[in-house]
């Protein structure tokens, strides 16, 4: 009997091919904007939480004033860390060794073309090959930054891969303007997938604070525990360090100590946010397409009066008459559902396309049997659903009143 009303519901479907489609298109936009929302969001969430930071999982990174929100670490900060505050965490028994690391936005010159970014330091010393390791540095074209180098810089792989809008690939012996100073690019870092590092020039130290200005103030300091189970314990003897040098009481500090963890939680917490945001903005569409099928549900019960009479005057119960139009709105949504899958999907992977070539990543949308599965059947009760009402009313017809039209 159900499968006699799968049929009768899409036969009535065909024959209303217009209104029907129209219908659909409310639930299949939905599920589209639904799909490659989730699938793209996701894909983003995955490839930017594997490349945020540095790599190594047992550096704490401590900043002044907190995470800037309009530029790089150190941006708008009135009480900055020094380089003294580097050298008396590294004296802690639980840290190894900690870098002081400057970061800056600039403007670079090459081609005729100007591109703006960020410049990073690399200090001398042996603290230069920790910095190396703990960024997990090395070259495509060329090499990294030697002691002793000056007027070079090394910069990040998507500047060999045209993808900062200077007009063309830059190589290795090219020569390029920052801050109106020449340098020579001696190396291209390998490709990382990750917008921050692949489109960063690395400086020598000393001449990144020529450049800039810059004295003894340093944007981040990057501190290696010496083991990850010395982590918690680094990072309160930091707290405790920072608090005493800054003379600031607990809860009422102007910086900010964050382990690997914290910072991909606390990145993953606000890309959910701001994606759980735009499935909500999304599903509206769902809401407004499920409103169209039970208006148009209701259409077709006033359209079919007589062929409800006709039905229950041979026997048809009332249960037969309701889910024959409840089956006919779910397959509504179902069809809406199918297609909004398959377009979503499409759109999530055209969507990535468009991000890698923009900022030259390699994100890949994360589009899964259950997202689709979730879709396809949140669809079909959505339609389902928005046909109760027209469906009890059609099954509640009288037949004698409904033969008469």
């Amino acid at each position: 009997m159900i499968a006699d009303l799968f049929g009768y519901a899409l036969h009535s479907l065909r024959s209303r091919r217009l209104r029907s489609w129209l219908t659909i298109i409310g639930i299949f936009i939905g599920i589209a904007a639904v799909v490659s929302l989730i699938g793209l969001g996701q894909g983003l969430r995955t490839a930017i939480t594997s490349q945020f930071g540095i790599s190594s999982t047992e550096v704490i990174s401590i900043q002044a004033g907190g995470i800037s929100g309009a530029g790089p670490p150190g941006t708008g900060v009135v009480n900055p860390l020094t380089e003294d505050d580097a050298d008396a965490i590294e004296s802690l028994g639980s840290v190894e060794v900690a870098i002081p690391r400057i970061i800056k936005t600039g403007q670079l010159e090459f081609n005729d073309h100007v591109a703006f970014g960020m410049a990073m330091s690399i200090p001398e010393g042996e603290e230069r090959d920790i910095t190396y390791e703990l960024l997990d540095l090395d070259a495509e074209e060329g090499r990294v930054l030697k002691r002793g180098d000056s007027g070079k810089v090394v910069l990040g792989y998507n500047f060999l891969a045209d993808k900062v809008g200077l007009g063309k690939p830059v190589h290795t012996g090219n020569s390029v303007i920052i801050h109106d100073r020449r340098f020579e690019v001696v190396g291209i870092t390998k490709k990382k997938g990750s917008f921050i590092f692949d489109n960063i020039v690395h400086m020598d130290e000393d001449e990144l604070k020529d450049l800039f200005g810059i004295k003894d103030n340093v944007d981040v300091i990057a501190a290696k525990v010496k083991g990850m189970e010395l982590m918690d314990e680094a990072k309160a003897d930091i707290e405790k360090l920072m608090r005493k040098r800054r003379g600031v009481k607990v809860g009422e500090e102007d910086f900010q100590v964050q382990t690997p963890q914290q910072l991909l939680s606390d990145l993953d917490g606000i890309l959910g946010g701001v994606q759980a945001f735009i499935v909500i903005i999304a599903s509206i569409s769902i809401i407004i397409g499920s409103v169209g099928i039970a208006n148009t549900m209701y259409t077709s019960v006033i359209e079919r009066r007589k062929q409800i009479g006709v039905m229950k005057s041979i026997g048809a119960r009332n249960s037969g008459i309701f889910l024959l139009f409840f089956i006919e709105a779910g397959l509504m949504g179902l069809i809406g559902g199918i297609l909004g899958s398959l377009i979503g999907t499409v759109v999530a992977y055209v969507g990535t396309l468009g991000i890698n070539a923009w900022i030259g990543s390699s994100v890949s949308p994360s589009i899964n049997m259950g997202l689709i599965a979730g879709a396809l059947i949140g669809s079909f009760v959505i339609g389902a659903f928005s046909g109760v009402l027209p469906a009890l009313r059609a099954a509640h017809q009288n037949p004698v009143d409904a033969l008469r039209g």
